[in-house]
Order: C-alpha cells, then structure tokens, then sequence
C-alpha cells in the first residue's frame, strides 16, 4: 500500500501511508517526520509499518501481510505513537524532514531526505509505551470527552485475513474491543477495496510494492471489485457496524485518536434553536463546535447533539457550513429533500447571510475585493491584485462602530486567546453583508485590511508581523520584487508561517442573520458573545 505526503519543502512517497488535513489517503498533506529509533524490537511477522511525526501529529502506517516489502514491528508503531515532537510556533519548524522505512530483504535501514530535525526526539521503550495513557486517550472508551486534543494518531492497514472489522482492528493494533466499538460509532474508521495509485515522484521501489500488492493476478480474483473502475474501487467509505465484513486486501484507515468537541457537553442544545418546522431547523450554533462532524468525528457534532435536543427519529442533516470558533445561524435539513432544495438555493445566490465581526481595528464602510488562492489549506492567501485561477472575494461592510474590548472574564469564560494585539482599549464591531461565501473569508479579508478579529490565533499574528515589516506579505500592497518564481515560492512559505494555528474555541464572527426566499424565511441568532456580561 503507498500513500502520499508533501512537505512544505518537497513532496515524498512512503510506502504504506498517506495523510492530509482532510484525512483523505489519495491526497497529499503537509507533514515533519521524526527520527525512528535504531534499535526497534523484534519484527512481528504478520505485519509491516513505518511511523513518522507531524509536527504535534503522531502517525503509524501499519499494513498487512499482502505487502510483503516493509517489515517493522506492532510494538514499535505503538512505542512510536507515543512520541511527541515539540515543534514551536506552529508551522515555523516545518523546515527539516526525514523519512525511515524498513525493506525485508534488508536489515540495514533505509533513509529518504535525511536531514535532520531542529529538537532531539527522546523514545519511550515498548514496556512503557504499553502503560502509559496516550495524550488523554487511556484506550478504554472515548467518552468522557477530554478537555484538549492531542495529536491525531492515524493508523493504515491491509486486511491479510477476512473477519469482522472489529475483530481485526483489536487484533492489529492491539486496542480493546470497547474502545474500537467507540471508534466506529464516531465514524473514525474508513475501508476502501483497492489502495490508491502512487503519483509519477514515486521510486521505483515504491512502484514495484504497488504493483505486487494491485497486480491483475491478485485482483482478478476478488469478487467484490469486479465490473468496477479502480477509481471507484479506491474511493473510502465510513465502516458502520461493528461485525461488518472486510477480506483479504481491504485497505483499513483507523483514527485512534479522533478530534474532540469537549463544548459539546457543556450546551443546553435546546435553547439553542431558533426554529423548527417539517423541513429544517435553524440553530444558533455555539462557538467551538462543528455543524456536522468531522472526517474522524461525526458523533460530537451540531447536527447529532440537536437532533438528540429535540427527540428526532432521522438525524439532521447539513445544508452548509461555518467556521468551527464562530457562533451564529446555521439551517439543518430534516430531510434529504429539503437538503438538496436549499443546496440549490445557495447555488442560485438565494440565501442572504449577515455576520457581525468584532474587528481589532477600524474598518472602512463599503465593498472589500481580494482574490483567494484556490488551495484547500489554511491559512487562506488573499491578494487585493486579480491573480490568474484565485477566486473573487467580496463583502459588503454595512456599519462599524466603536466597543469596549471585551474584559478577560468574558474572554475566558469564552475560551477567547490573547493574541498579542497591542491596543485592547477599543474594538470595532462590524456588520458584514457576505457577498460571496469562501472558506475563511471575513477572517482573511479584514486581517488583510489591517483588522484582523479579536482571538483570531490564525491570521492576527500574520497583521502584527506585517504592521512590523509590510514587505513580508507577498500579495500585500508594499510587496517586494521577486527576481524569480522560487524566491516568491520561498516568500509565500515564510509568509504562512507568520500565521497561527487555529483557534480553539471562539473568535470575534457571528452569523448573526439568515434568509432566503427574498426574506420569507429570516433568522436571527441571539446577542453574540462579546455583549454578553
């Protein structure tokens, strides 16, 4: 099984193992890989691995017999899983990589991109590895919820004896069938027939496991992927039920360590609806969660706690999305029907959303033009020049008035972070008629205006370093000549790294309105965070 992954200086194969922000395997995603330990136990015959670190991301690709190239032991993968590399200030430290890999043939330890990490890694051994709670995850049950995430821990595998996937899991990685039963519930596991196919950067090494492990011969023999394409027979589905059925060859993807929504468990969900009727409900969604899961979580959600609110027989379905650390009016569908009819409405430009923004500086009354990089990854790029493919953003700043910065009590009892503005006198709270509806948008936009929102740990540290040196933003309005493509390349990755992480609970953004249908459904959610005492 080969998977891809792309650093922020370079894009590698490793044999086994794929993982992005989305958790999709057949894309790449940024990562750091750490220093595996020379001395690993005695290989486990029945399976092969390789691990490597993401900065606070721990990853273990595991995979079946059926890929007989790479051999390395389960107690390794665990020992490793507990590793954390302390990688300061978010992405500043995604500068050196290394990747290991093991063949069998070999007992000599193969390197790929061999430089070397800023911090040392100290290992644990396997005998502690076994009992030590990992980074709040004891491996017995997923609930009580944890108050903080800890790195995400990944696992890949190829099935090499068909059973229940339960069964397999428990056996593989050695986690309590308790424990898998709760992975599956919260839709953390994933199964696909096929894995995917290696992009044209692979070695040829990795070409020749992939096609030892997808060969015709092989293939041929599976009557479950017969009349279908290998796109189709590579795509990823949810596993639902504990004693569902997976054979030979079945690519597994395990999220052991899911993302949590401890403020799930903290809402009287139902005195946040604003409204109900036979085809949809409108929410007032609290900051720090998310409207309809995640890729490893779609248990603590707003979608599934609602429902539960209201005694509903059928889930609530999403019809769109907002930012996890910003509060507001979201529309739940009660049907698949209503689903699709409000998809199409937003398609047609039919639903009109307001959002208050409480900024950290003055903003300028009237409509704002950027234009956003197409790339699926935060933080979003935003030029006020129109660059070739990046998409129009526009939004309307209807009012802007000064306000008290919200105290630290509110602060706290919100979860809003300190970002290190230096002014916190005044805030100015902005009405904003969303124009067009891009991911991060309003958060993009105003920080590029010089306005970036209170607790906004992402884009607010990028606004400082610039008010500091203005040249730093390459798409910004004092932006250097760059001689050649890679001396802009290296700008751009300089620049990102300016910016934080995301922020964990709330922020200053609230969808404060919502309608369609000219105005015949409108919607309105209560007073946003900051004015309440």
């Amino acid at each position: 099984m080969i998977g891809t992954q792309k650093s922020m200086i370079g894009q590698f194969w490793i044999l086994g193992s794929a993982q992005n922000p989305s958790c999709d395997p057949t894309r790449p995603g940024f990562f750091v890989t750490s220093k595996i330990s020379d001395k690993p136990p005695p290989p486990k015959p029945s399976s092969v691995l390789f691990s490597f670190q993401m900065g606070s991301m721990s990853l273990t690709s595991l995979l079946g017999h059926g890929c007989r190239s790479l051999v390395a032991p389960v107690a390794l993968a665990r020992t490793l899983a507990l590793t954390h590399v302390a990688l300061s200030e978010h992405s500043k430290s995604y500068q050196h990589v290394k990747v290991a890999w093991f063949s069998k043939r070999s007992k000599k330890k193969k390197r790929v991109a061999c430089e070397s990490l800023k911090e040392e890694v100290t290992y644990p051994t396997a005998a502690a590895a076994a009992s030590v709670s990992v980074y709040g995850y004891p491996y017995t049950r997923l609930l009580p919820c944890p108050s903080q995430n800890g790195p995400p821990r990944v696992e890949h595998l190829v099935v090499s004896e068909g059973g229940p996937v339960l069964e397999y899991i428990c056996k593989n990685l050695d986690l309590p069938a308790q424990f898998v039963a709760d992975l599956i519930h919260f839709g953390a596991v994933y199964y696909a027939l096929v894995c995917p196919k290696p992009p044209p950067t692979a070695t040829p090494e990795e070409m020749r496991v992939y096609k030892e492990a997808t060969a015709p011969s092989v293939l041929k023999k599976r009557a479950s992927i017969k009349g279908k394409t290998v796109r189709e027979a590579q795509k990823t589905f949810r596993i639902t039920h504990v004693d569902q059925f997976v054979e030979d060859g079945t690519y597994l993807r395990v999220h052991v360590h899911p993302k949590r929504f401890p403020r799930c468990y903290e809402i009287d969900w139902k005195s946040r609806v604003i409204a109900v009727n036979e085809d949809f409900v409108v929410l007032d969604k609290p900051a720090g969660t998310t409207v309809g899961g995640t890729t490893d979580n779609i248990e603590e959600s707003c979608a599934t706690f609602t429902s539960r609110a209201l005694g509903l027989t059928t889930p609530l379905m999403t019809t769109h999305q907002i930012d996890n650390c910003t509060e507001g009016c979201v529309v739940l569908a009660r049907t698949k029907e209503y689903c699709s009819v409000f998809h199409g409405k937003i398609r047609e430009k039919q639903v009109k959303k307001l959002y208050l923004a409480l900024a950290a500086a003055p903003v300028p009354l009237g409509t704002i033009t950027h234009y956003m990089r197409p790339i699926n990854v935060a933080p979003r790029l935003i030029s006020e020049d129109s660059i070739e493919r990046w998409s129009l953003c526009q939004l309307e700043v209807m009012e802007c008035k000064e306000v008290p910065w919200p105290n630290s009590v509110i602060e706290e009892k919100y979860g809003v972070e300190d970002c290190g503005w230096p002014s916190k006198d005044y805030a100015y709270e902005c009405k904003i008629n969303l124009l067009t509806g891009k991911t991060h948008q309003i958060r993009a936009q105003l920080a590029a205006h010089g306005a970036p929102l209170v607790g906004d740990s992402m884009y607010m540290p990028a606004t400082i370093a610039e008010i500091a040196s203005p040249e730093l933003n390459p798409f910004g309005k004092h932006k250097k000549h760059y001689i050649g493509e890679d001396e802009k390349e290296i700008a751009v990755t300089e620049w990102m790294a300016r910016h934080g992480k995301e922020p964990n609970v709330a922020i200053g953004l609230q969808a404060c309105q919502i309608s369609w249908d000219d105005g015949e459904h409108s919607f309105e959610a209560r007073a946003p965070w900051w004015r309440c005492e």
